[in-house]
């Protein structure tokens, strides 16, 4: 009998909770973002896109130009002079270009990151999530935001 009424006893209470919890979620409203396509379609990343393919033939005539200029050089030291020139110049070239391509790319994700909470605060949601994580439920802003960074 004991162990009878300590079980209805856990059964009553998480009731009580379920009913409270189900209470406080009925205001709450959920939204899902597909982040990966709204990166995609960014001006910005678009934007970045071409920046970084520019530099990165700049980077190649950087290079041929370099090759061509050793290659006619014929005293040994003063080769070698040159490569580690050039060398430590396409170096810097390349450090430089990641710098600024993680520059840049960490403001776009704070941009984006900002567009989703205008929405989500807009529309009135009090959660948004990733599309990729979400199995099922939850409204779908993605095509607004998507408008908002294009």
């Amino acid at each position: 009998m004991k162990k009878n009424l300590g079980v209805l006893a856990g059964i009553a209470i998480f009731a009580g909770l379920s009913a409270g919890l189900s209470a406080q979620a009925e205001g709450f409203n959920v939204a899902i973002v597909d982040v990966p396509q709204v990166v995609s379609a960014s001006a910005q990343v678009q934007a970045l896109k071409k920046d970084q393919q520019a530099k990165a033939e700049e980077v190649m005539k950087f290079i041929e130009k370099a090759r061509k200029d050793v290659a006619g050089i014929t005293d040994a030291n003063k080769k070698k002079a040159a490569e580690e020139k050039y060398t430590k110049e396409l170096q810097q070239k390349r450090e430089k270009m990641e710098v600024d391509y993680a520059a840049k790319l960490k403001a776009i994700d704070a941009s984006i990151s900002q567009q989703i909470e205008t929405q989500a605060k807009a529309q009135g949601y009090d959660l948004v999530l990733s599309k990729g994580i979400v199995l099922y439920g939850g409204k779908d802003i993605t095509s607004e935001v998507i408008k908002a960074v294009k």
